[in-house]
């Protein structure tokens, strides 16, 4: 089973969970490799390149980041600024190509699920043509309820099945962390899959 890794916004911890998944499924005996469809931002501060050096990745990086942007803004204005107009096909196409050379592909994405990638089509609308489960990372501190809760919301009109929440940067000593975890499952109706202390490539 391929996984899309999502959070509720930027800098929530997504490349670090993705690359803790990945060794996870590796310790089980499988072939695991990751993919991030779209990049922005200065080349040294590529999620991708970090992903392959971290996991030890043969494949090349244009095939784990077929979409690679230089302004650090969500996809959309980040093309517009250059004058581009982006397309899904080089994406699928790559995802295909990664499939065939691994048991098992974990997608991450870019910001949150309603970050624009073209005009009219978001991060969410991706996962939906990937057709994939999606694994969402959270924070764990105070605000935290309402963006998850608003992502899982997103993800569900989308008829986008969710395996379940990480919770990043849980450490037990703020009295919000205490009860966010309840409440998000209880309210959004998901299994919390982990708590870890925060961690961020």
């Amino acid at each position: 089973m391929n996984i899309f890794i999502t959070g509720t916004d930027t800098g929530v911890g997504k490349t670090f969970v993705t690359s803790l998944i990945a060794q996870h499924f590796r310790s089980d005996g499988l072939d695991v490799g990751v993919m991030k469809p779209i990049s922005t931002g200065p080349a040294n501060e590529n999620d991708a390149v970090w992903l392959k050096k971290t996991l030890q990745l043969d494949d090349p990086i244009d095939l784990i980041n077929p979409i690679s942007l230089k302004h650090p803004l969500a996809p959309y204005p980040a093309a517009t600024m250059d004058n581009r107009q982006l397309t899904m096909s080089p994406i699928f196409k790559a995802y295909k190509k990664l499939c065939k050379l691994h048991d098992m592909i974990l997608v991450e994405g870019i910001g949150g699920v309603l970050v624009p990638i073209t005009k009219n089509y978001f991060v969410a609308d991706m996962i939906k043509d990937f057709g994939l489960p999606t694994i969402i990372v959270a924070r764990a501190k105070l605000g935290t309820i309402n963006h998850t809760l608003l992502t899982i919301a997103a993800l569900k009109k989308r008829k986008i099945p969710i395996l379940g929440v990480i919770i990043n940067g849980y450490t037990g000593k703020e009295l919000a962390e205490k009860t966010n975890a309840q409440m998000i499952s209880k309210f959004g109706k998901v299994p919390i899959l982990a708590k870890i202390l925060w961690q961020k490539r």
